[in-house]
């Protein structure tokens, strides 16, 4: 031990450092979600690189306003949504480019590479790379209910029975199962809003059936299980999770497409430590690697092979709920506009203000 303190300080003195300057060196401050970063991967990451990994978890929302307070500082790196990076880039420059040089791109789905890098690159550069991906869709109890779409949600059929998030995604959803595509309107606001008014009158007609608009996981969980909710619109592995304590609840890929969303990997503009974040994303999408942090999220990811790892209950669970032409008909969320997600708040408060 003290001829390893002693290398130590002797390199901190060779290259100028402080000893605070060297422990920064060491530290790779991430920005995530919950389960995205389970211990043992940490631990096996920090043993491997010699990083310390300091871990706050977060949501898309919070990202981007930790990001913006500070001009992109106080992390290395960072996971929002890929529609959430090329607008708040644009407004707020809270990003640095990537270096596509310093990543194993070969550890990457090309077509999940490719779609990422286009749906994030802004001024010619590119801003995310993808990393775990998933769904919203129907999650049914099929003894008490029938549903192929989100609009079977407000069937008179179930009065007080189904739950949803009062959120964006929902009213995304339902725009698609009118017949509409809202990402086609999205560069043209005032269609965009006359869209959104719509769907808001149809979630108000709504609001009869709806037991709670659900923000607690747990929550929502729950009420699947007791019966209490027989039909809700959310993401695929709460559904495939219910499923293996009840075989009645299914996750169902709603005939107007699944809504479907991938989380990245962006560097802060004022990120630290670049190395250590190219040495995380590198170290994640390792097959062996990326199938632990997908069994721990519940999810798939955008490593090439990982699926071949993945447990075989889930992945007959997927295969079941996303048939071919279902996989086809996902609708990924591309790079929201600026002032898109004002409409859609005030549309949301008009909902829930609605009696």
């Amino acid at each position: 031990m003290k001829f390893k303190r002693a290398i130590t300080a002797a390199a901190v003195a060779t290259l100028g450092l402080s000893g605070a300057a060297f422990a920064q060196e060491k530290v790779l401050r991430l920005l995530t979600w919950a389960d995205y970063a389970p211990a043992a991967v940490v631990e096996q990451f920090e043993k491997e690189s010699g990083y310390k990994v300091e871990l706050t978890l977060s949501n898309n929302e919070e990202m981007i306003s930790k990001l913006r307070a500070t001009g992109g500082a106080g992390f290395d790196l960072a996971q929002p949504s890929q529609d959430r990076i090329a607008g708040p880039q644009k407004e707020f420059g809270i990003y640095k480019p990537l270096d596509l040089s310093k990543l194993k791109s070969e550890l990457f789905i090309p077509s999940m590479l490719d779609a990422t890098k286009g749906n994030t690159t802004v001024d010619g550069k590119i801003y995310g790379l993808p990393h775990i991906w998933g769904t919203d869709g129907l999650v049914v109890n099929t003894k008490l209910a029938q549903m192929a779409d989100y609009t079977d949600l407000c069937k008179a059929d179930y009065k007080g029975k189904v739950a949803y998030r009062l959120k964006r995604p929902t009213l995304l959803a339902f725009a698609f199962a009118s017949g509409k595509n809202p990402f086609a309107l999205y560069n043209d606001p005032k269609a965009y809003g006359a869209l959104m008014d719509e769907v808001g009158k149809t979630l108000t007609a709504c609001k009869p059936n709806v037991k709670f608009y659900w923000d607690n996981k747990d929550q929502l969980l729950n009420g699947m299980r007791t019966g209490e909710i027989v039909g809700a619109m959310m993401w695929d592995t709460g559904g495939w999770k219910l499923n293996n304590e009840k075989t009645e609840i299914q996750f169902v890929a709603p005939k107007a497409g699944a809504m479907g969303w991938i989380d990245t990997f962006a560097i802060p503009a004022k990120g630290k430590n670049d190395a250590a974040a190219y040495a995380w994303i590198n170290f994640n999408m390792r097959p062996e690697i990326a199938a632990k942090v997908a069994g721990s999220a519940g999810n798939f990811t955008a490593s090439k092979g990982a699926d071949q790892l993945m447990e075989a209950k889930l992945k007959a669970q997927f295969a079941a709920s996303f048939p071919e032409a279902a996989l086809k008909n996902i609708k990924w969320y591309p790079a929201v506009p600026a002032g898109i997600e004002e409409i859609e708040g005030r549309v949301l408060d008009r909902i829930k203000a609605a009696n």
